[in-house]
């Protein structure tokens, strides 16, 4: 290979990817998730519901040992980067990941077929989230496992996450639900600084304010199974207005703006071939 080869080698490598071959990269991860078997999917889904957690009680812990300063605030909010990182690294199911990666496919080629298949997806693993939120949060209230002090912060996060009106905690995932949708769409390209993106953005979530469902759901259960949340509190009050927020931030705007700027080379290159093995017809 001649040098001037390998200069338009290095070149090409270091250039940013295009905005078409991101969507691209995520479309096809989409693809990839609809053509899941729900089993594999629930499964997944309960995983990530377990290690969200690992955001509350990350937080937790920084909140019980670190010294009450104007600056603690910040840096314990870090802790809530674990259970993100967690769950993106190991590829699991996280159902506000799935509102732009499997949205995707369905504004490509708008169908029932495909239609019908992101929402039994979106069901089944926001479910499984949900699962997992409450085994999990069972497992910290009563198992012994964290200490008293540390099950005070954990219930001091808990409060305050779920205890905020239903409006607010609307308005403020939809903030939660871009971020977590620009974190999808900047990893194709972040390379060694993928991690580095997860942490400072998933801290942007918590240091911000802003609900999350999933992780908020580990909270939500957390009061739920101690009896100090009650049911119609939890669903109305706090898990379906998050659910609207989150969904409205990671799938109404975000996903729209980010097929709007691709969609006229899309569809100018677009074949007719189906996207994935499901029954168009």
């Amino acid at each position: 290979m001649t040098e001037e080869e390998l200069e338009e080698k290095s070149v090409e490598q270091a250039s940013k990817l295009a905005p078409t071959t991101v969507y691209e990269i995520i479309r096809r991860d989409g693809e990839e998730e609809l053509e899941r078997s729900n089993t594999s999917l629930f499964w997944s889904g309960i995983s990530a519901g377990l290690m969200i957690s690992f955001s509350v009680l990350g937080e937790a812990i920084f909140r019980t040992y670190l010294s009450d300063t104007p600056s603690r605030y910040l840096i314990e909010n870090l802790g809530y980067s674990l259970g993100f990182v967690a769950v993106i690294t190991g590829r699991m199911q996280l159902f506000t990941e799935n509102t732009i990666t499997t949205v995707l496919p369905l504004l490509q080629r708008p169908c029932w077929a495909i239609a019908q298949r992101t929402l039994v997806l979106w069901g089944l693993v926001l479910m499984a989230n949900v699962i997992g939120a409450f085994l999990v949060a069972t497992f910290y209230a009563y198992s012994g496992a964290i200490g008293a002090d540390l099950l005070a912060s954990f219930h001091a996060l808990s409060e305050h996450a779920t205890g905020m009106p239903a409006g607010e905690g609307f308005v403020r995932a939809i903030p939660a639900g871009v971020i977590v949708a620009a974190i999808v769409w900047m990893l194709p390209q972040a390379g060694p600084l993928g991690l580095f993106i997860v942490v400072l953005f998933t801290w942007l979530i918590a240091a911000g304010d802003f609900t999350h469902i999933v992780a908020g759901s580990v909270e939500m259960a957390f009061l739920v199974v101690q009896g100090d949340l009650g049911f119609g509190q939890a669903v109305f009050g706090f898990f379906l207005p998050v659910l609207a927020g989150n969904v409205l931030g990671g799938t109404v705007i975000f996903a729209m703006l980010a097929w709007g700027q691709v969609k006229v080379e899309v569809k100018s290159r677009r074949d007719h071939a189906p996207l994935f093995h499901l029954d168009l017809r």
